[in-house]
């Protein structure tokens, strides 16, 4: 086991299992390998991995990616695009049987695609937490659906209540729609309203950019929830965290003025 060194003043982190500052990573389909080496490096890091899209429908080695992730202490999650298309075929039992035969411990249920209602959204939330983590997400992925804030915290608020461990707010991969203006600045009236609202250790905030992580760890703090982290991004992002990099190194006046 790794000893980290203690000999700098830097803000606390929990120690996995985590219920705050949570580090969800967005797997396109890694080669098993390549994972492996991530896990080995950066796994102590880690809380949550999608397995992005519908990928793991296609993957052989869906099984190793999941049991590497548990052995790992990381909360394997497929991807909402894949539970979508599941819906919107009726396969949903099928996806509940499949999901459970390889090891998976949470779905992500999203309406990304904007062809589930509301209800229907609530009922699977409802359904599905009984069996798996539910990480509901909230937004389109088209750009140009219009994000009315009061609908958002809304819907929100309702997965929670439904049965979700966490409500996502989208970003994409791309970090340009959802919470994000296309030139991808913060929608910050969103923001505030869900700070307002929801309790923040049960929001994942999708930030697939540095600037965008920069900005949330100002805004609250180094334990904030961060989505869709691009795996080579992990241990960077976790500088950020603690002020170990320039952008946020600022917020810690005390250390670096010495």
């Amino acid at each position: 086991m790794w000893d980290c060194p203690s000999f700098l003043d830097l803000p606390e982190r929990p120690e996995k299992p985590r219920s705050c500052g949570l580090t969800h990573v967005l797997d396109k389909g890694m080669p098993i390998p390549i994972l492996e080496a991530m896990l080995a490096q950066s796994g102590h890091l880690i809380d949550v991995l999608k397995i992005g899209w519908g990928t793991a429908y296609l993957d052989p080695a869906v099984k190793d990616r999941v049991a590497l992730c548990r052995s790992a202490g990381i909360v394997p999650c497929l991807g909402g695009t894949l539970l979508e298309i599941c819906h919107a075929q009726h396969r949903i039992d099928e996806l509940v049987d499949w999901a459970t035969g390889v090891g998976v411990s949470a779905i992500e249920v999203s309406n990304g695609l904007q062809a589930i209602s509301r209800s229907e959204k609530t009922s699977l939330v409802n359904r599905l937490s009984r069996e798996f983590l539910v990480l509901a997400e909230t937004g389109a992925k088209d750009s140009a659906a219009p994000v009315v804030v009061s609908d958002w915290v809304s819907e929100m608020a309702s997965d929670l209540a439904a049965g979700a461990q966490w409500a996502v707010v989208e970003g994409r991969e791309s970090g340009t729609v959802g919470l994000y203006h296309p030139d991808g600045s913060l929608r910050t009236d969103l923001v505030d309203a869900i700070a307002a609202r929801l309790p923040l250790e049960r929001v994942i905030f999708e930030a697939p950019r540095k600037q965008q992580q920069v900005w949330l760890i100002e805004r609250f703090g180094a334990n904030v929830n961060l989505g869709n982290v691009p795996p080579d991004e992990v241990m960077p992002l976790e500088t950020l965290r603690v002020g170990l990099r320039a952008d946020t190194a600022v917020t810690h006046r005390a250390v670096v003025a010495r």
